[in-house]
């Protein structure tokens, strides 16, 4: 029997079926605080979302830890160097969220080229702004999806069926992989931005990819699509805060470089103080990318297998170290 301890909360199923198989789970948040002092020394494996942030210091601390598990795809509140050092093998969950992220990314698209929030916005506060929320298709825009693994190929199958161009830039696949998705691939991410009217982010956070979409970069972007229409340009990211510069985004949108911004996850979360969150052409969603409950309900399954699996002695198959 091991003790798990679950901080972000997990799907009841899960709990259950863990419970079932003999371990012991504790559901508890901790503070940063309480996990530097030693609050999962007396647990085998815990279980975290986005909220709880494991470092080195918190690593150290963790003395009986032996497996980490992320409830979702990003792992960057993970020290990965420090938790191979302790010996603490590292699991993800990248195939449970998939759907929920794409729809998302999607709904994002669309809101931002139909006015959607604004419409809804202006009928709260009485306005009735008709004439003043003329959109654009999707179809017959240039789409650049920056990373291309499988919430991006989800998003390129859509966005094809809603008759777009798809390029993408990830210099870690080959080019075949972007061919059986009739998408084109990039060797520099600059040309993405030169070429597309729209671009939505989908890599992990590390130290190269932090603030790639950047000011530089925004103020390439075209306005125009293929066929001549003006459709301004857009940006979404529903994969991690910290790639978009904020800043940047909010200084375009002020200059008319940029036409909107959607996003779903931020540098600092919540956002709450963020005063890109107020500018009248962003709109955006509490990192609810994974939040749906086909997608917690698959995170808790796959979880489980991979707990059940660690604790007999087996390599969990999304083990990342």
């Amino acid at each position: 029997m091991a003790n798990i301890a679950v901080t972000d909360g997990m799907d009841p199923v899960a709990v259950n079926n863990l419970i079932n198989a003999g371990h012991n789970v504790v559901e508890q948040h901790f503070t940063q605080e309480e996990l530097a002092s030693g609050a999962l020394a007396d647990f085998d494996a815990v279980v975290i979302r986005s909220a709880t942030k494991l470092n080195s210091e918190v690593i150290e601390k963790s003395s009986n830890l032996k497996f980490i598990g992320r409830a979702g795809v990003g792992v960057d509140n993970i020290d990965l160097h420090a938790a191979t050092k302790s010996g603490i093998v590292v699991c993800n969950t990248p195939q449970a969220s998939t759907n929920s992220v794409v729809e998302l990314t999607i709904g994002h698209l669309l809101a931002s080229c139909r006015h959607i929030p604004r419409g809804d916005r202006g009928l709260r506060e009485g306005l009735w702004e008709k004439k003043l929320l003329k959109g654009t298709e999707l179809s017959g825009k240039r789409l650049g999806l920056i990373g291309f693994g499988r919430i991006s190929q989800g998003v390129a199958a859509v966005a094809l069926a809603m008759g777009m161009e798809c390029h993408a830039y990830d210099p870690y696949l080959p080019t075949k992989i972007a061919k059986k998705f009739e998408c084109t691939m990039h060797d520099d991410v600059d040309s993405l931005f030169q070429l597309c009217t729209h671009i939505s982010i989908h890599c992990n956070l590390t130290d190269e990819t932090h603030h790639l979409v950047n000011h530089q970069r925004i103020v390439m972007m075209p306005t125009s699509a293929p066929n001549g229409v003006s459709c301004g340009n857009h940006i979404v990211n529903c994969a991690r805060g910290g790639i978009v510069d904020e800043d940047a985004v909010l200084n375009a949108l002020n200059s008319g470089d940029l036409t909107s911004a959607a996003l779903d996850v931020f540098e600092v979360e919540p956002a709450l103080d963020n005063p890109l969150v107020q500018h009248p052409n962003f709109h955006g969603t509490p990192h609810i990318g994974a939040a749906t409950l086909e997608a917690q309900a698959r995170i808790g399954e796959e979880m489980v297998t991979l707990l059940i699996d660690f604790f007999q002695g087996n390599r969990p198959h999304s083990a990342l170290n």
